[in-house]
């Protein structure tokens, strides 16, 4: 079994716990009671400049409203300090429930213990919160398959398994307080490592470790800086074949950076990878700028949070489908993981149109 945290702690009573629909610290029902229903949602979204966090504050919030929840949708522009007085205003105002998507996962022990003390349930949203056994449930989606399909992208688009190579690549992260930037590295490098290894990819700046080559808040502005000086110092005489981007703002960047030196002019771009399916980088896609993009139907991680949510208000079921792999360092998280898929030019219309993600005009 992959390990998805920084170390796995075994608990036997948690994982029992959490197979009867109940976290560790007994929070499981904690915000059941005749005024659950119909109460107060806080919801805690990291930034408004990521589009996919927009789309996901707004589909919660009309899924929490159309089984007649009132909600407080609070976003923190990506500064830690905001987003812990926003959770302590939603227990103030008595939220009966608290969904949150953590700008540092490991930031939130304290008021999540105050959420605890209130008996508010805690649901953790695509990203996982850490260090705490305050969280009762995490909706995500299989984060480690959304770097195994970057990184396989890559591995097919240059045809490394039909011999081809060496190429020269370069590795972008995500942020390195967010735990999900781990999935992402290990599950491209699953894919990438072996063909790093054999020397048909090569890394020339010599940056692979996650901590070389993470992006702090998944800034495509730091992005674009690391890019510039990547090409500068290890590219004046080389190609760059193929960039790891884990998200679809750092490709903007890094693209931005290839065009300012002559790639998409005087020779083609490389192979560039990201996540989310944001209109900007689809719309890239079409152009034939970035390469790829990993879509997450955010619609329905929204649905399988609000699930989870009513069940724990309602003294129903959270629906969960991993009860093993998803340890904070406290506890092992039940989690529900949603499938991600990865676009291309190829597929574009069928994974993003037909589904009514976008329609055609807002891809034009």
């Amino acid at each position: 079994m992959r390990k998805l945290s920084a170390g796995l702690v075994s608990v036997g009573l948690t994982l029992s716990l959490a197979a009867c629909g109940q976290s560790a610290n007994g929070a499981g029902g904690g915000g059941a009671g005749g005024d659950a229903k119909g109460g107060l949602i806080g919801i805690a979204m990291p930034t408004k400049s990521s589009e996919r966090w927009i789309n996901d504050g707004t589909n919660m919030v009309k899924e929490f409203q159309a089984k007649g929840y009132k909600t407080d949708l609070q976003y923190g522009d990506n500064v830690v300090e905001n987003q812990v007085s926003q959770v302590e205003n939603m227990i103030t105002k008595g939220a009966k429930l608290l969904v949150i998507a953590a700008i540092d996962g490991s930031s939130l022990t304290n008021v999540l213990q105050k959420a605890a003390d209130a008996h508010i349930p805690v649901i953790s949203y695509d990203r996982l919160i850490r260090g705490t056994g305050n969280v009762d449930y995490y909706a995500t989606f299989d984060n480690y398959k959304v770097g195994v399909l970057q990184g396989s992208y890559i591995v097919d688009k240059l045809g490394l398994k039909d011999g081809k190579g060496p190429f020269n690549i370069e590795l972008f992260a995500g942020s390195p307080d967010d735990n999900n930037s781990t999935f992402f590295y290990n599950g491209a490098m699953s894919a990438l490592k072996p063909y790093i290894d054999n020397k048909m990819l090569v890394v020339q700046s010599g940056q692979t470790s996650l901590n070389q080559i993470a992006t702090l808040r998944w800034d495509g502005g730091l992005a674009q800086s690391r890019m510039d000086n990547l090409l500068s110092k290890s590219y004046t005489a080389a190609r760059v074949d193929a960039v790891l981007s884990p998200y679809d703002g750092i490709s903007i960047g890094i693209i931005s950076s290839l065009k300012g030196v002559g790639y998409g002019t005087g020779q083609p771009l490389p192979v560039v990878t990201g996540q989310d399916g944001e209109l900007a980088s689809v719309k890239s896609i079409i152009a034939g700028e970035q390469t790829q993009t990993v879509y997450k139907d955010t619609r329905q991680l929204a649905k399988a949070a609000v699930q989870m949510g009513d069940a724990l208000l309602t003294g129903g079921k959270p629906e969960v489908n991993d009860t093993r792999q998803y340890d904070n360092g406290v506890k092992t998280v039940p989690a529900q993981l949603l499938q991600p898929v990865s676009v291309d030019k190829e597929n574009y219309r069928k994974v993003l149109v037909d589904s009514g993600q976008y329609t055609a005009d807002q891809l034009k």
